[in-house]
């Protein structure tokens, strides 16, 4: 007859090496082996090893459940999310907070809302009843974010988002600002004195952002006056169809007014200004220099030639996310980010990231008969 289920667990746990077998194998005492192993209090590096080594030998693992009930915590950690399935750089915060959770020992368990408010409460309820021990609320474009009221008082921070209506939290997000002003250096280093910017007609923290870096480095390097008003900008959905019809109207212009370079909102915009500007007959970079931002590489690398932009730290952002929860939820601060410092664990202001621009083939010169 074969053992019923109860009796297969009791067989396991019998023949699961035990604690007090390593500590005899190493010469130690069972607590210097749970120190030594779960890095709760310091011991040397000779006994450190002397654990491991017994430890591998006889094929011992800790009991994750019974240590977490001593120390009233689960070692699984909740990411909520908008729009996993559907956005090309999901993968890269859910990489960097997988990342950071696996060097601290911690299970991550990953939920998609689909962006449906509803279900993300649900969600982030059913996380709880798991007892996750903190929640990552990542974001997949910067956005302004309302306190959930599932979460209550457990441990959370956001990813690419902005806490709104006074709620404080860590939260980290791209320097969006940054961003506009390093496109537009670029493109004044490379000669350009007509830059325009192709934009969303969407109201959030990235498009504000943006806009409000490239009128600010367009003033910076002299050229507002010059063409610096709201003819330098066109606004269009967020896709490659808005960046067309964007592009068109920016650049079907006397050659003396058209702008030599344009910096565009996303990669998808950016791919739709290069067919606006096919069709007018004007080449990519020899008559208009672009540079997107994003680094979709689906669209930017498979662009003739190659689009320059500006790529969004998706997978660093994910990471502090998650080492900045694990630290709040050991009582320690947040963690700090590259260029960014460190922030109290109630920081209303979130950590902004700098992006790094990625060239390729899309900007050169402007024409030589440019003014």
């Amino acid at each position: 007859m074969a053992p019923a289920a109860g009796e297969e667990r009791a067989d396991a746990a019998a023949l699961r090496p035990s604690i007090r077998a390593v500590a005899a194998l190493a010469g130690v005492s069972p607590t210097t082996v749970s120190h030594a192993l779960s890095g709760t209090r310091s011991v040397s590096a000779a006994t450190r090893e002397r654990v491991v080594q017994a430890a591998a030998q006889l094929g011992y693992t800790p009991n994750r459940l019974a240590s977490g009930l001593r120390m009233r915590r689960t070692g699984v950690v909740g990411l909520a999310s908008d729009r996993i399935a559907t956005t090309p750089f999901a993968g890269r915060i859910v990489q960097g907070a997988q990342e950071a959770a696996r060097e601290r020992d911690v299970v991550l368990m990953v939920v998609d809302s689909e962006g449906d408010p509803g279900l993300e409460e649900a969600q982030l309820r059913a996380l709880l009843d798991h007892r996750v021990d903190g929640i990552v609320l990542a974001r997949m474009s910067h956005q302004e974010v309302a306190r959930p009221a599932a979460l209550g008082a457990t441990p959370a921070v956001l990813v690419d988002g902005v806490p709104a209506g006074g709620w404080r939290l860590p939260a980290i997000a791209p320097d969006e600002e940054g961003i506009a002003a390093t496109a537009v250096a670029h493109l004044v280093a490379a000669g350009h004195r007509r830059i325009g910017f192709v934009t969303t007609t969407e109201d959030a923290p990235a498009s504000r952002g943006r806009e409000a870096g490239f009128r600010a480095a367009l003033d910076a390097a002299g050229l507002a006056g010059r063409h610096g008003s709201s003819t330098a900008v066109e606004r269009a959905a967020s896709d490659a169809a808005g960046g067309r019809l964007a592009g068109r109207r920016l650049l079907d212009r006397p050659p003396a007014e058209r702008p030599t370079a344009v910096f565009c909102f996303n990669d998808q915009m950016a791919m739709g200004v290069f067919q606006a500007a096919s069709a007018l007959g004007l080449a990519v970079p020899r008559d208009c220099s672009i540079v997107g931002v994003d680094d979709l590489e689906i669209v930017a690398a498979a662009l003739e030639p190659g689009l320059t932009t500006i790529a969004l730290p998706h997978r660093e952002m994910g990471r502090w996310g998650m080492a900045t929860l694990l630290d709040r939820i050991d009582g320690g601060t947040v963690a700090g980010a590259a260029g960014a410092g460190g922030t109290p664990t109630d920081a209303a202001a979130p950590v902004l990231l700098a992006c790094e621009l990625v060239e390729r083939g899309s900007v050169a010169p402007p024409p030589p008969a440019a003014g």
